[in-house]
């Protein structure tokens, strides 16, 4: 169930059962679900819109615009909303210690890493290979939280984390390649995955201590665009799109999947574990599948199918489990 928040009224424990934290609202568990839901939709949209600012531009621009123009919007929007707000996002407060700043740092550079990684490896595999791939993520999260965090798992949630894991591979199995020319592509992708576990154990030790969402989320763009710049002006002979269809597919990456979706999943982070988020997260290649159905008019076969039945098991196994 959802964690114990730091800034919420003591939740309600039921007698049967110490070890399940029940919120105060009974319908704060269904809302907390919707919200990461919406999250993965949004992110879902993430390849197919990179795949789009490709055609023009180098994965390292197409993620430095990504962050940039996510930085700008979150800085309005908070300015437009409360400048106090922004001025606390940016500032170094004496309640955030050296530690936070550290992690938020690192948070970034992982996240950072870990998306460029990933654009790189569509350019060199398919969608689907870098998906199945993508889907190991679980396994580095859990990984660290035992190893990191001294987190310990159920059998149930083992099962539902198992389940979902090969389920989120078989949906991308028909076009996985493991030969020569996929190969550096799958490599990256296998990176990646492991950043972006990094990153949301982070995330989700963060929000832990009560760093809000806004602060992680900034952090996240600005840091990151700061950090690619250098990478991405002194590589690329293109840094900025020059045709509308390159622009709006960069503006719906920062609006769509990087403000929208990651601010979601960071929200996310403060309710659920980082190891059940990622493992959430294994419907977003499943979404992406229907998405590419329906836009490219690619079949879905019956092993689709079988992935959505082993996805959605294992995430209810995971999510009725004790260690969620």
């Amino acid at each position: 169930m959802n964690k114990n928040s730091l800034l919420t009224p003591a939740p309600k424990i039921d007698s049967a059962n110490e070890n399940r934290v029940f919120p105060s609202n009974p319908n704060a568990d269904f809302w907390s679900l919707a919200v990461l839901t919406l999250a993965v939709i949004a992110l879902a949209f993430s390849p197919i819109l990179t795949k789009f600012g490709e055609i023009e531009l180098t994965p390292t621009s197409t993620i430095f615009n990504r962050l940039w123009i996510a930085s700008i919007m979150l800085s309005g929007w908070q300015l437009l909303k409360n400048p106090s707000e922004l001025n606390s996002i940016l500032e170094v407060e004496v309640k955030c210690d050296r530690q936070e700043q550290s992690l938020l740092l690192l948070a970034s550079l992982s996240a950072t890493a870990s998306a460029v990684l990933w654009a790189m490896s569509l350019v060199h595999t398919s969608i689907a290979s870098s998906t199945v791939i993508r889907s190991l993520t679980p396994l580095f999260i859990s990984t660290g939280a035992w190893l990191i965090l001294g987190q310990r798992f159920d059998r149930q949630f083992t099962v539902g984390m198992t389940l979902a894991i090969v389920g989120g591979m078989i949906i991308g199995w028909d076009d996985f390649q493991l030969g020569a020319d996929r190969s550096i592509g799958d490599g990256i992708a296998l990176l990646s995955a492991a950043l972006h576990g990094i990153n949301l154990l982070i995330i989700g030790y963060l929000r832990e201590r009560g760093c809000s969402t806004e602060r992680v989320l900034w952090w996240r763009c600005g840091g990151g665009a700061l950090l690619i710049f250098p990478a991405a002006y002194l590589t690329n002979t293109e840094l900025l799109p020059n045709s509308v269809q390159s622009w709006l597919a960069v503006i719906a990456l920062a609006v769509v999947c990087q403000t929208l979706g990651q601010g979601l999943l960071i929200h996310s982070l403060r309710q659920f574990s980082s190891s059940f988020v990622g493992i959430f997260t294994l419907l977003k290649p499943l979404i992406t599948s229907l998405l590419a159905w329906g836009i490219f008019a690619e079949n879905i076969g019956l092993t689709s199918g079988m992935a959505v039945i082993l996805i959605m098991t294992g995430i209810y196994l995971a999510k009725t489990s004790d260690s969620a």
